[in-house]
């Protein structure tokens, strides 16, 4: 009857509570976690200028880990998640409130779409038809225009079942929403579970022929928000080729063998290792910033890559359904970020894998097609695994 109550759930001041009970593993060492723990707690955070109420979801599963979203953006405001002793700490770059993602920032924690990444010269032709985008990267469109799925309301519907809990999110964007062809209706959900992962769920159909491109642009730093840079941290990416970029960082339309470059990563190595090598592509790009071509044999999830900060002692494994992953190094963050409490986000503070299909693929005829049509549906998983190391 107790238990019945607890998984009850409730609403208080004015925002709804689930409640669970139960005690918790961190890793291989037990943690503790009152009874009675709120699994997911939902609160209004804001109001758009066009008096649209934004609303966030807090979710913490049984070993303490508490992912929080809010509805615009679909944006990941916080992620916390315990150190080899338990200490938790927010390991995503952001904001502390709504106000500060409604600035110009550099897509923190965002569902980016239609089309994540770059689209040379902010056009492609489908169907013998030119289609026109906005130029919001220098020549280039980048994250699906001026207002991106990063910029818009997602409705948003909380679940709760036994060992996960999540969110549904979707969104409908209108035939020439950002000069893109067809009405497309895209529900991403997001899962959380008790084995620390973080499940992203992408589907999508369109009423016209349209290139579909979904990711997730959350800023990592395995040590921390705070922490500074992240060029310690060690990482793995499970790569045999890389595609390499022109001056406006667009792919050149070549699959580069990583070996004997800076961009071999399939052993674990230090970030900062190379990142400074005088390597023309890391020169252009100002470190990484590069899709890099996942080894696959069959579709299906394959491990993209694993991060691991040996301080902390946190680690971040990656699978996915795509075939590339964007190993960005956070060579944008120049200090004029004011983040979380204040803190400013500085060189190198942060790193993002944003699984993908390939950069520019309407234009790129021997990548593979981003082209969703009518009467298909467009499907992509990613699981971000957090695990700690041991003593």
């Amino acid at each position: 009857m107790l238990q019945r109550i607890l998984n009850t759930a409730r609403v208080l001041l004015g925002g709804l509570v689930i409640l669970a009970q139960g005690s918790c593993m961190t890793g291989d060492k037990p943690a503790s976690l009152a009874t009675g723990y709120a699994r997911t707690v939902v609160e209004p955070i804001g109001v758009l200028p066009t008096g649209d109420t934004v609303t966030a979801y807090t979710l913490t599963n049984a070993n303490r880990v508490a992912l929080r979203v809010m509805t615009y953006g679909g944006i990941v405001m916080s992620l916390r998640t315990p150190d080899r002793d338990g200490a938790l700490d927010d390991i995503v770059l952001g904001y502390d409130d709504l106000a500060g993602f409604l600035k110009s920032t550099p897509y923190f924690g965002a569902i980016v779409g239609r089309y994540a990444n770059r689209i040379a010269r902010g056009q492609f032709a489908l169907d013998g038809v030119t289609h026109r985008l906005a130029a919001n990267n220098g020549v280039n469109s980048l994250h699906g225009g001026l207002k991106g799925f990063d910029k818009v309301l997602w409705k948003a519907a909380p679940f709760d079942s036994l060992d996960r809990l999540g969110l549904v999110l979707t969104y409908i964007s209108p035939d020439g929403d950002e000069g893109y062809p067809g009405t497309l209706s895209v529900t991403v959900t997001y899962t959380l579970t008790d084995r620390n992962e973080f499940i992203i769920d992408y589907h999508a159909t369109t009423d016209k022929a349209t290139p579909v491109n979904l990711t997730q642009h959350t800023y990592w730093n395995l040590a921390g928000d705070s922490s500074g840079t992240v060029l310690d941290q060690q990482v793995a990416i499970d790569a045999d080729a890389f595609t390499p970029v022109d001056t406006t960082l667009i792919p050149t339309g070549v699959l580069q063998p990583v070996n004997g470059t800076a961009f071999d990563l399939r052993t674990p190595l230090a970030i900062g290792a190379r990142i400074n090598e005088p390597d023309v592509q890391l020169k252009t790009a100002g470190g990484y910033d590069h899709n890099f071509v996942l080894r696959r044999t069959a579709e299906g999830m394959v491990h993209a890559a694993r991060v691991v900060d040996s301080k902390s002692g946190r680690t971040l494994d990656v699978t996915t359904t795509e075939p590339g992953l964007q190993f960005y190094s956070g060579n944008f963050l120049d200090g004029t970020i004011a983040g979380k409490q204040g803190h400013v986000y500085g060189f190198r503070n942060g790193f993002c894998l944003e699984t993908q299909h390939f950069p520019d693929s309407p234009n790129q005829s021997s990548f593979p097609s981003t082209i969703l049509r009518p009467g298909a549906t467009y499907m992509s998983r990613t699981v971000f695994t957090f695990g700690v190391l041991g003593r």
